[in-house]
């Protein structure tokens, strides 16, 4: 994971002054003030916490949420008392004078808040935080779900997963924590390369799929495998990431509900189900021929209709310059849902 860099080398001072507005208003409303020119962690939220803003790149002004304005980033609607309602999933932390944490930039624009880059001064480790609004979190009606995310996590540890190290909460905010990989996502490595040998898809295939075994033997469902969720270690590994669509579902059990990332979807999701963990080798074979062609079997469609008839009507040719085993793999994948 990155961030962003600008298409501009240089930009014209109005705008440098809006990117930082932005960058300065999101900090603030979790909790991150600014006084005569220092940078430090001020409350309602935050300030338990220890962060201390260091280099970075701008967080962008649709990051912050519904009603706020650079010119008045630390306005904040007055919110319920969630404590409660997030716990224990998210206990609640106090820190209080301790420099803890020091934020070191931003990462991406998650689906309901911002993935920061943090580094632990004590450990001296750099970990990867995802910050979530508790009134966006009720607002889309995703309660349950954040906290199945962190239940499954905890739950969890393999080498090919994206391991979760902590969270917590604040009075407006939620917060997990998992490492930091600083290589980057596989879609934006196959971006780059354009396409892998299968040399490099036999690795990933194996570790995709032990990774993918093992949720199934715990009976959980990760729903939305795709590149974008597939981390890279320093050491060149794989990660799989991100559980906010899993689900536990035991041997035998069905799933109905919609979701994942439609050009990865397998046909029984795209109806509506009824679906098993059968999905996620679905979307694998999809990773997989896609990583070693340089596109995708069936581009995204709009809608979830017109995805599931292409996807019904596609022949999935396996292209003959595949190795017996890589097409092997892919027939046994479809053949298996």
């Amino acid at each position: 994971m990155g961030s962003n860099s600008s298409k501009h080398k240089k930009q014209v001072p109005s705008q440098e002054r809006r990117r930082n507005q932005g960058w300065h208003g999101l900090l603030s409303n979790i909790g991150i003030s600014f006084t005569d020119g220092l940078r430090h962690l001020g409350p309602p939220v935050l300030a338990t916490q220890g962060m201390v803003l260091g280099s970075g790149a701008p967080i962008p002004e649709d990051l912050l949420p519904p009603g706020h304005s650079p010119q008045k980033p630390g306005m904040e609607s007055t919110l319920p008392g969630f404590i409660s309602v997030f716990l224990p999933e998210f206990p609640h932390r106090t820190f209080t004078g301790q420099d803890d944490f020091q934020i070191l930039g931003f990462i991406a624009k998650g689906s309901f808040g911002p993935i920061l880059k943090v580094k632990d001064r004590l450990k001296e480790k750099t970990y990867a935080v995802k910050v979530l609004p508790k009134s966006e979190i009720l607002k889309h009606g995703v309660l349950e779900q954040s906290k199945e995310e962190v239940i499954i996590q905890r739950q969890l540890s393999h080498p090919f997963l994206h391991n979760l190290q902590d969270c917590w909460q604040t009075q407006r905010h939620l917060f997990i924590m998992c490492e930091y990989c600083s290589t980057g996502d596989l879609y934006t490595y196959w971006i780059l390369k354009g396409q892998f040998g299968d040399d490099e898809a036999r690795v990933f295939a194996a570790e995709l799929g032990c990774a993918l075994g093992f949720l199934h033997d715990f009976g959980i469902m990760h729903r939305d495998v795709k590149m974008e969720n597939v981390l890279l270690s320093d050491q060149g590994h794989l990660r799989l990431a991100d559980f906010g669509l899993s689900r536990r579902l035991e041997r035998g059990a069905r799933a109905f509900t919609i979701c994942g990332t439609i050009q990865y979807m397998a046909p029984e999701v795209l109806s509506g189900g009824p679906y098993s963990h059968a999905a996620d080798w679905w979307s694998l074979g999809i990773l997989l021929f896609s990583m070693v062609t340089g596109k995708f079997p069936v581009p995204p469609e709009p809608d979830h209709c017109n995805m599931l008839r292409k996807v019904r009507d596609c022949p999935y040719s396996i292209p003959k310059t595949f190795r017996p085993a890589l097409a092997l793999l892919l027939t046994e994948v479809r053949s298996h849902l």
